[in-house]
């Protein structure tokens, strides 16, 4: 475990801003004693928050006062140009420097998406940036998604790089060597899919690195039968949401149900072990956390709607990828799968 870790936090990001990321803050620096975070957000709102926990003086919590916010209602390059003070970009800015070994942000994706492509840019031969994070499976380990949202559509060569990155994240989440990687189509069978789907698997094929084990169905998600399943941002986006939407809908009616007669709350107290240990299992908010890899530094985009618990997690997440030195890794591969790109 590195016993300096420096990231900084977006705390203006967000439908709940700091009522959502101060009290993940504090939880974080607590649960780590190697962790220290810079605020960036407007110093008077952050105080306000720090003091109704009692952390203003915490020395692990440092204030870096922002006078602008990158709201959802921005556009992407507006906010580029126009947001250089933001909570955001100020956040971003400190990764590029040094000062901070990572970033995480709850807020506009499209425009985290463009801000950090503009501030930290690409690693040598990567395409396109793309988010990804880990969804349950079945077995005991996740399966890692890409692309959830950063690209709406992507060219095969960008699909294979994809996979190329997820197996590189997969391997060092799971501590696997071979990472089965799959890609996300309308059916199992080579025939099915558009042409860049199909020009994407053969890429794969091709390539000595990825352990490609063909095409993956929808119902496929959850099995475990793939390590990486890689997709375009539109259906990954939706494809995500879908999985947390389904999650959800268990648990209320798992809850309702057991809660409507008297004999199923007695039997409600007995499996209630159980019950804790499936919603710990399927529950997003220990997911969250996406990663943006391809770029020259370490960016975690939060959920918009992300609960303290939930912004504490994509904490977690950053700090994980800090120590996998995930930019690194992704780069020593893509010299030896992309040599002609320097």
């Amino acid at each position: 475990m590195l016993t300096n870790l420096t990231i900084a936090l977006d705390m203006m990001g967000g439908d709940y801003g700091p009522r959502s990321s101060i009290p993940a803050a504090v939880q974080a620096v607590n649960a780590n004693t190697n962790l220290r975070l810079i605020l960036c957000g407007n110093q008077q709102v952050i105080l306000k928050e720090l003091e109704a926990l009692d952390s203003v003086s915490h020395p692990r919590l440092i204030i870096r006062h922002c006078s602008e916010v990158v709201t959802n209602a921005c556009e992407p390059a507006s906010a580029v140009r126009s947001k250089k003070d933001s909570s955001m970009r100020v956040a971003l800015d400190l990764v590029k420097s040094g000062e901070a070994q990572a970033c995480v942000s709850s807020g506009n994706t499209g425009a985290l998406f463009f801000m950090a492509h503009y501030v930290l840019k690409m690693l040598p031969g990567v395409k396109r940036p793309a988010l990804i994070s880990a969804v349950p499976t079945e077995r005991k380990n996740p399966v890692y998604l890409l692309d959830l949202g950063a690209n709406v559509h992507c060219d095969a060569q960008t699909l294979y790089q994809f996979g190329i990155m997820g197996s590189v994240v997969a391997g060092q989440a799971l501590g696997c060597d071979n990472p089965r990687v799959s890609l996300l189509n309308i059916g199992s069978e080579d025939i099915k899919g558009h042409e860049g789907i199909k020009q994407a698997a053969q890429l794969m094929q091709q390539c000595e690195y990825l352990n490609y084990t063909g095409y993956s169905e929808g119902s496929d998600i959850f099995s475990g039968k793939a390590d990486v399943i890689v997709c375009e941002g539109f259906v990954g986006n939706v494809a995500l949401k879908t999985c947390e939407g389904i999650a959800k809908l268990i648990m209320h009616k798992l809850t309702k149900a057991l809660h409507k007669h008297f004999l199923y709350k007695s039997l409600a107290f007995l499996l209630r072990p159980v019950i804790k240990k499936l919603y710990k299992r399927v529950n997003p908010d220990q997911y969250n956390g996406a990663s943006l890899v391809g770029l020259r530094g370490i960016v975690v985009k939060s959920h918009g709607n992300a609960s303290p618990k939930a912004f504490h997690a994509a904490i977690d997440e950053a700090a994980r990828e800090v120590e996998r030195q995930l930019p690194e890794k992704i780069a020593a591969i893509f010299e030896q799968t992309h040599p002609t790109t320097k």
